[in-house]
């Protein structure tokens, strides 16, 4: 059975390592003039930003249901999840392209070169760090599907934003290491220049993957394929079902809608109905990882 993941504590892994990369990429990037470097310092910033959305997302998505929003408003993180997207793409992706194209017409010589280096290798291994807390999280979750099978299959959209900003940063800061070190090789600024527009396609496509996943879930995914095969053995195994008719379920942030349609042996309706206390409870016992059920029985005797 697969565990919870802690979405804060990846968060605020994110969150810390982000912030001490941005204050050092931005000393850096005064002292070198690295056009790749000023890149990697607002894309840090961004994703600083980016994390905080995440963090009011999540306090905003567990308020209680009201008679407005009689499902609760659980999906307010799938929501500023998309809003990260947007800033990764605008603030990290599009800046940095802009930064490269501008360096590219107006070259000027990298200054103390190599303190950008070490700048780059200490956030290298601060993202490293990063990810691999987050890679500990999804692990929890992940079930043996492949890296890519659970980012596509994923309904926790702030560790699918987090895993991809930690991916897009950690790739950046390697191309950023390239260009200056190419720069420092050849005493051409026009690698700097392109280090930082790949570093802004590199983003532009994360964000974009990012957004079309979140896309699916304010929408209205069902949740995830193996929870759903799972919640049907599990109905089917009991000696009143005869078969699972119809398995409705609906994504609400970390919560779940439920419907079901079954087909009794020898059980009325009205039995039924007077054990739902007892099968909530026999669900949430089975599936921890689900916060709240709301479960109507639609019954065919």
């Amino acid at each position: 059975m697969a565990g919870k993941a802690d979405s804060v504590r990846t968060i605020f892994f994110a969150l810390g390592a982000n912030l001490a990369i941005a204050v050092a990429k931005t000393a850096a990037a005064i002292f070198t003039g690295s056009s790749s470097m000023l890149a990697e310092a607002i894309h840090s910033y961004a994703d600083s930003g980016n994390q905080g959305l995440l963090l009011w997302g999540m306090k905003r998505a567990k308020r209680p249901p009201s008679p407005e929003y009689p499902l609760g408003y659980g999906k307010a993180i799938f929501f500023w999840s998309f809003i990260v997207a947007l800033v990764l793409f605008s603030l990290g992706g599009l800046f940095s392209l802009y930064e490269g194209w501008h360096k590219l017409h107006a070259t000027e010589p990298l200054a103390y070169a190599w303190v950008a280096v070490g700048v780059l290798v200490f956030g290298i291994a601060a993202e490293i760090v990063s990810l691999r807390a987050c890679l500990q999280e999804v692990g929890k979750v992940r079930a043996g599907r492949s890296l890519w099978r659970w980012f596509r299959e994923s309904r926790q959209s702030e560790l699918v934003v987090i895993l991809g900003e930690d991916l897009a940063a950690l790739l950046g800061l390697v191309l950023a290491l390239i260009a200056i070190l190419i720069t420092i090789a050849t005493g051409d600024p026009l690698w700097d220049a392109l280090g930082s527009m790949a570093i802004g396609a590199v983003l532009i496509v994360v964000a974009i993957g990012i957004a079309v996943e979140i896309k699916g879930l304010l929408i209205g995914q069902s949740t995830d394929p193996a929870t759903e095969v799972r919640m049907k053995a599990f109905l089917e195994a009991h000696p009143e079902v005869d078969r699972v008719l119809r398995l409705l379920t609906l994504q609400l942030g970390t919560s779940l809608m439920v419907a079901v349609k079954v087909q009794m042996k020898g059980v009325s309706a009205t039995e039924l109905v007077s054990g739902i206390n007892q099968a909530e409870k026999a669900l949430r016992a089975e599936f921890p990882e689900i916060q709240w059920l709301f479960f109507e029985p639609d019954v065919t005797d």
